[in-house]
């Protein structure tokens, strides 16, 4: 690298580590750095996106109090806004898509993430977290 070209690299995140004992530590896994619970629940669902008449189909995979895992059968890009439709209780709550859909057998897992706190959107109970 001459001295006209600068460095774009950014550093890296720290990673968080869970103490084993007084010595030693490990990273984290998924389920540890999750901000809330997961529950698997497979209920129907309704996606309404913005300039689209009616709403797509869908069902959840898991659910947290502050979002979820649906299958579509297309996936949506990330960053996508939408508002998601509690079918049984007709609540509604401002979404948006967290991470690029990944494919499984029954179509498109599509991460979802509500845009403020709604912990009884799907009308359960979540156990506290265990932090």
């Amino acid at each position: 690298m001459t001295h006209s070209q600068k460095s774009t690299a950014l550093p890296a995140a720290p990673t968080a580590h869970v103490k084993r004992s007084a010595t030693t530590a490990r990273p984290q896994t998924n389920e540890e750095r999750r901000r809330a619970q997961r529950v698997l629940l497979r209920m129907r669902v309704l996606i309404h996106l913005p300039g689209r008449a009616k709403p797509i189909d869908g069902f959840t995979h898991t659910v947290s109090s502050s979002g979820a895992m649906i299958i579509l059968a297309e996936g949506l890009p990330s960053g996508t806004k939408l508002c998601l439709e509690n079918p049984k209780t007709q609540n509604k709550v401002d979404a948006h898509v967290v991470r690029p859909p990944q494919m499984n057998s029954e179509g498109s897992l599509v991460p979802v993430e509500f845009i403020a706190p709604f912990p009884h959107f799907w009308n359960i109970f979540f156990p506290p977290d265990p932090s």
